[in-house]
């Protein structure tokens, strides 16, 4: 059985119907996983304020938690009847998603990914996102220039997304395995390396109950782990709490994604040693102006030169730099940050 849309999704809905059913305007669609992150709350606000300044109505939807396909599906099918435009969507599922993206594309929609590419890539008209490789090589190298020599005897284990192992997740693992210097088995999917430092790993649904409950498992496989890469910063805040509990806090090192002002002020407290800044508001805001520009002539968004994607940007936010590691210090973190 479907979930019901939140209750921000039906509002907007409601007030997008009247706006397009008079043929006024252009409408638009942001479909996020969830509308408590920060990340996506800061993605509905870029995506609002552009949507407001070009004159465009917009309708947002968000599941009800990470990994919540059904309710998106059904955002995209009302999306399609409203006649929209464009769709802005961060998928959970982003194989299951397809059919449903298709559909609105048949429709003539432009649909385009923020942040989580679709598998494959292309069944999206074009992603706006964070370069996840990068984000996870940063954190990656980071830490392995951190531990030194230390770094050939680690003990590591990875909080990932979920069992669905949606793109971000799979690219931001695979990233911090390389930059960390663990060779890769499939690309594409996570945990068939065969590299003896990595002990384990568990999903979070990117919360921080998700971290907490996640770490503990793990520690109870192996109690000497050192080094623990995160999928994003709520993770990582509830993977310090179960190290905290058992007086390990400051014996682990905690690398994340996100650089949001909470994670960011968890790297300036000692929480996380290094995180990989991306920027939402960003996606959001030139999500609505591709939606706008194809509205009016047809002009569909171009990825940047010599990748299948937008990139946003992305920096390594640390006080702890390491030489052959670009960063920026906690300060310039701050000023960027979003939530």
């Amino acid at each position: 059985m479907r979930r019901l849309l939140t209750a921000t999704a039906l509002t907007t809905m409601a007030w997008t119907g009247v706006a397009l059913a008079d043929g006024h305007g252009i409408g638009a669609c942001l479909i996020t996983k969830t509308d408590t992150n920060p990340f996506f709350v800061k993605m509905r606000e870029g995506a609002a304020a552009k949507a407001e300044e070009l004159g465009i109505a917009l309708s947002t939807y968000a599941g009800q938690v990470d990994g919540d396909h059904e309710t998106q599906v059904q955002a995209i099918e009302t999306c399609i009847l409203d006649g929209v435009s464009g769709i802005l969507i961060t998928a959970s599922d982003t194989s299951s998603i397809v059919p449903a993206v298709q559909q609105a594309r048949d429709a003539g929609i432009l649909v385009i990914a923020l942040d989580t590419p679709l598998s494959p890539i292309d069944a999206a008209d074009m992603t706006f996102a964070t370069d996840n490789f990068l984000a996870g090589e940063l954190i990656g190298q980071w830490a392995r220039a951190a531990m030194g020599d230390a770094a050939e005897d680690a003990v590591i284990a990875t909080l990932d997304l979920n069992v669905s192992q949606p793109t971000v997740d799979v690219l931001r693992n695979q990233g911090f395995l390389q930059g960390f210097g663990i060779d890769l088995g499939d690309p594409n999917v996570i945990g068939d390396e065969d590299d003896p430092r990595i002990v384990g790993s568990d999903v979070t649904n990117g919360n921080e109950e998700g971290g907490r409950r996640a770490m503990e498992n793990l520690l109870a496989q192996n109690g000497d782990i050192n080094v623990v890469h995160t999928i994003n910063e709520p993770a990582a805040a509830g993977a310090y709490e179960a190290l905290r509990a058992i007086g390990r806090e400051d014996e682990v090192l905690i690398v994340s994604v996100d650089g949001g002002c909470p994670g960011v002020q968890n790297v300036a407290d000692g929480v996380i040693g290094a995180t990989s800044q991306q920027y939402p508001l960003q996606m959001a805001s030139r999500g609505i102006e591709a939606i706008a520009q194809f509205a009016e002539d047809g002009t569909l968004p171009e990825a940047t030169e010599g990748k299948e994607f937008f990139d946003t940007g992305v920096a390594l936010v640390t006080d702890e730099p390491q030489d052959g590691v670009d960063s920026i210090d906690v300060a310039e973190g701050m000023d960027l940050c979003w939530g």
